[in-house]
């Protein structure tokens, strides 16, 4: 018994410490890893579809790697650019044409009496409003470009990561299920176990990023499209507002583009406000409406106010990946938590 004891002790030990150095000597790779892992999963359909006609695995790997290339180079990459030029501007605007635009809303004759009976019920003033307003969008927006920009500034550091990331999703495109499988015998489990807790995770996995994520990301393309269409400035920021409002349960993307239209026909501009109206109506919610049934179906889904938080504080903590890896990691880990219910419950049986 006490061998055995020393020889568990022992061999935890040497796991702890070698899975320490593993951790330092990935570490400078996480980030590329990261996403690798993440496109690998969004674009595994389309590796399938392809290797259904193409056998090789290379070479299907290769035309799916060289089709996700396009889109991140591509559209992309140009409105993460676009979002950093707005949120810079994002302050100067607000200082110069913003505040007096909330003044022009607040004071108008539809609502100007909602508004007071508002303000005299908070005890607040108009200017308290916008000194409010201004000092938590300016700090938002702060906060936000520090996330989009972070790293960026160094162009070497940012082309070895993408060359990292590009050879580490080739390779998880082509031996990921291999992997994964060999992962999956060092789990303590039974097959029946783990058979479960890969199909639960593949489900919520499914529903939480296709059926969440991105259809989330459709309607902000469609929402930023409409307004720079529209004449509205910072587009790519608002298409970013509705992608995160989508998951906030009952308003949804209408937070976004409802105020909006309010505030176009307030100020006159009837016609684009009616078809910002019908945009958001027949198109950016009907998405929601339609697709989302399609891709979850039957599948386990999470709730959608935890999908809410799992993309702001996945955001806060690994930045723009954050918006897929933060609802990713809450998946797996409610399918985890799943797997140890079910053994709990079998114990207790």
């Amino acid at each position: 018994m006490q061998f055995n004891r020393f020889y568990f002790i022992t061999l935890l030990v040497f796991v702890v410490i070698l899975g320490y150095l593993c951790y330092q000597i990935f570490k400078p790779f996480l980030s590329p890893i990261a996403w690798a892992i993440v496109l690998s999963i969004v674009f595994y359909p389309v590796f399938e579809l392809v290797n259904k006609y193409i056998k090789w695995k290379s070479v299907a790997s290769l035309l799916t790697l060289f089709i996700i290339l396009l889109i991140i180079i591509g559209p992309f990459s140009y409105i993460s650019f676009m979002i950093v030029l707005e949120l810079k501007a994002l302050p100067k605007y607000l200082a110069e044409d913003g505040m007096t635009e909330i003044s022009r809303v607040i004071d108008h004759p539809y609502i100007k009496g909602v508004t007071e009976k508002i303000m005299t019920t908070l005890n607040v003033t108009a200017k308290d409003i916008e000194k409010s307003v201004l000092e938590n969008v300016t700090r938002f927006g702060k906060e936000l470009m520090d996330h989009f920009t972070k790293g960026i500034g160094n162009i070497v550091a940012v082309t070895v990561n993408f060359a990292f990331m590009t050879i580490a999703l080739f390779f998880m495109l082509k031996d990921g299920v291999g992997f994964l499988r060999n992962a999956m015998g060092y789990l303590p489990f039974s097959e029946e176990q783990k058979d479960r807790l890969a199909s639960q995770t593949k489900d919520v996995i499914v529903s939480t990023i296709y059926g969440g994520v991105v259809v989330a990301i459709i309607q902000g393309s469609i929402g930023g499209i409409a307004f720079y269409f529209l004449g509205i400035s910072s587009p790519a920021l608002w298409g970013l507002a509705i992608s995160i409002a989508s998951f906030i349960p009952l308003i949804g993307t209408f937070g976004i583009w409802g105020p909006m239209t309010v505030y176009l026909l307030i100020s006159g501009e009837i016609l684009h406000g009616i078809i910002l109206a019908l945009v958001g109506v027949f198109i950016i919610s009907m998405v929601d409406n339609i697709l989302k049934p399609i891709i979850i179906g039957g599948r386990t889904k999470m709730p959608v106010l935890l999908i809410f938080f799992s993309v702001l504080g996945g955001l806060k903590l690994f930045g723009l990946i954050g918006l897929i890896m933060g609802p990713l990691v809450v998946a797996i880990f409610v399918s985890v938590l799943d797997i140890f219910r079910n053994i709990e419950g079998g114990n207790n049986a």
